[in-house]
């Protein structure tokens, strides 16, 4: 289980005259266990890359991070993967040469689960990854991360570049390909379309979590997920039709 506990992160953001402080997060407190697909869903600069990327380890901050009641560091760090739009390949080199690269660093990696997503996205295997579009790149940045043999995987923006067909079918593979105590969280603004496959939808707003939701919350809420967020951002309704009227 991964354990965040009063985590907060602040930047020093250059103002008129002099740095200010500004909050990334502040006060977070998550539990994830294995075996679950998590929904982490906010507004852009919510604090969904930088909870990620915290408890990566990518970067500093304030309060506690562990993995299995450890630290995360070099010695478990390879139970955690991670797909991101910043991009972690290697660019100049094809396809295959990432296989063989992921298959000496990582004991678990999953070659069978590998060739199969690359035949599923169709992705060339002996392409430099710089020439593959950026639709491809994501596919494969999120194909490396699945096969890698981690058992927490974390997806920030994975479906960017690519269409709903592609997205839909990509769910549904992702769904029946996870093992049991394989853990997915995904942070994504298309709410609408993986609300029928999370388990758990955890909603960030202004730096801090403010709700965290299992289906059986949000099934008994009698209401959509979406609706859920709605609420919980404050979301004006009225506020299309006002800067119509304004523009006319």
């Amino acid at each position: 289980m991964i354990e965040v506990r009063n985590v907060s992160k602040k930047y020093k953001e250059k103002g008129v005259l002099k740095y200010k402080e500004k909050v990334a997060l502040l006060n977070c407190n998550i539990q994830i266990p294995k075996g679950q697909i998590i929904g982490l869903f906010g507004a852009n600069g919510a604090g969904k890359t930088t909870l990620m990327k915290c408890i990566m380890g990518f970067l500093t901050f304030e309060g506690e991070i562990t993995l299995d009641g450890k630290k995360i560091d070099e010695r478990n760090i390879s139970k955690l993967a991670f797909a991101t739009g910043d991009h972690s390949f290697f660019p100049s080199i094809t396809a295959d040469d990432h296989k063989w690269f992921y298959k000496m660093q990582f004991s678990m990696f999953n070659e069978k689960r590998y060739n199969a997503l690359m035949e599923f996205f169709e992705l060339p295997t002996k392409k430099k990854i710089s020439e593959f579009s950026l639709g491809q790149q994501n596919q494969f940045e999120v194909v490396l991360a699945i096969s890698q043999g981690a058992e927490y995987i974390f997806m920030d923006e994975p479906f960017a570049g690519n269409d709903v067909f592609n997205r839909e079918d990509f769910y549904e593979v992702l769904v029946s390909v996870l093992d049991e105590d394989e853990t997915v969280i995904i942070s994504t603004h298309l709410i609408e379309e993986i609300a029928d496959y999370i388990d758990r939808a955890i909603l960030i707003r202004k730096s801090e979590i403010i709700d965290d939701l299992s289906v059986d919350d949000i099934e008994e809420s009698g209401r959509l997920l979406i609706e859920i967020v709605k609420e919980k951002y404050d979301y004006r309704a009225d506020r299309i039709r006002k800067a119509v009227d304004q523009m006319r």
